[in-house]
């Protein structure tokens, strides 16, 4: 097995999963925190953020420019070095994000705005347009920078890296990281 994998899930295991939370990665002065939808099965099992085998969050951030290597999931730890970091919009484990209701998803918002107020990135990326139109009720949102910010920290939308989402390619998602990791650098 290489350095940083975990074993695979069972069918058991992943079951399992279901409605449990796995910790923030996050810490004040991160240069970008990334949130994503809400964590998998597979990352509620691993306790990683974007475990499962298909998600191309690993591969985009490589691709982009944000880490010197591609790293595994059981590499995040050392993401928070980097001034990176990873939370979610609903801390709870689904087989797919449908399963949140919108009040969840609007809850998520209200508690990420309290997350990023108190550790103040430099930009909160979100993972996912649709469950950022519905958390902070933007329906007309695009992706890309946003005009508005919580407190200081500006505010960019990413596509969902889910290998579920076929409106992106791994280029073009690596792209839109790239350009996110442009604004940073800037």
């Amino acid at each position: 097995m290489p350095s940083g994998s975990s074993p695979r899930p069972s069918p058991a295991d992943l079951a399992a999963a279901q409605d449990k939370t796995i910790p923030d990665l996050i810490g004040p002065g991160l240069r970008v925190l990334f949130c994503g939808i809400n964590p998998g099965l597979w990352s509620g099992a691993t306790g990683y953020h974007f475990a499962r085998p298909g998600n191309r969050f690993w591969p985009a951030l490589h691709r982009s420019g944000f880490t010197p290597r591609q790293l595994l999931p059981a590499d995040q730890r050392e993401l928070l070095g980097l001034g990176l970091g990873i939370t979610n919009v609903a801390a709870r484990t689904t087989a797919k994000a449908e399963q949140l209701t919108p009040e969840e998803l609007r809850a998520g918002g209200r508690a990420l705005v309290e997350r990023v107020e108190t550790y103040r990135p430099r930009v909160l990326a979100v993972l996912g347009i649709g469950a950022y139109r519905t958390a902070f009720g933007r329906p007309r949102t695009v992706v890309g920078p946003q005009p508005e910010r919580i407190g200081d920290t500006r505010v960019w939308v990413l596509p969902n890296p889910s290998g579920l989402n076929a409106h992106y390619t791994l280029d073009a998602l690596a792209s839109e990281f790239r350009a996110l990791r442009e604004a940073v650098e800037a």
